[in-house]
């Protein structure tokens, strides 16, 4: 099992690191605005692409090593550690990358902007958008002091799609070949 959760994780994992430095810089424009709506779809789309790998995985896991039949916890099992191989090396290249390039200068106010103009688009009051970014000024903050809230935060974005697509990709591949024997 150790052999296929690192096989599938690591490409993953390796597929969503990728999309994740490559969305960066797709959706940075030549001014250094980031196009946060687009890179978000961006992301997820790419998330569930590496993590489709979780149904290849424990089907693989299923046929080779387990003769076609496995049980709904085993293969839960074998998706939830691929999950988090991938998501673990998905955190590790955000954390790099942010702390090694100009994004511990900019990301804070990106976001910041992206968040005041989503709410003057929706109609927000003055003093609803400066509540709110008072609160992100403060989780901001937070976010960028404390790795192990970086980190949280970050694998917060990867982990529940993954656990998502473990969840399906059990209920699709379990079987009961072995009681009809």
């Amino acid at each position: 099992m150790k052999k296929t959760v690192l096989t599938f994780g690591l490409i993953a994992g390796a597929i969503v690191s990728v999309a994740l430095l490559a969305g960066i810089s797709f959706f940075t424009g030549p001014d250094g605005k980031a196009n946060m709506d687009g890179g978000a779809v961006f992301g997820y789309t790419s998330m569930i692409v590496a993590l489709s790998l979780i149904f290849f995985g424990t089907r693989s896991y299923r046929d080779k090593q387990l003769g076609g039949s496995i049980t709904f916890g085993k293969a839960f099992t074998i998706g939830i550690l691929i999950t988090t191989v991938a998501s673990l090396m998905y955190v590790i290249t955000w954390m790099v990358y942010y702390h090694t390039s100009e994004m511990t200068q900019i990301f804070g106010q990106q976001y910041a902007d992206h968040l005041r103009e989503t709410m003057q688009a929706k109609g927000a009051t003055a003093a609803e958008i400066a509540t709110k970014m008072e609160e992100n000024a403060e989780f901001m903050a937070l976010y960028e002091k404390n790795p192990l809230v970086m980190f949280g935060v970050t694998l917060m974005e990867i982990f529940p799609v993954g656990l998502v697509i473990s969840l399906i990709s059990s209920f699709f591949l379990k079987s009961s070949k072995a009681k009809q024997v």
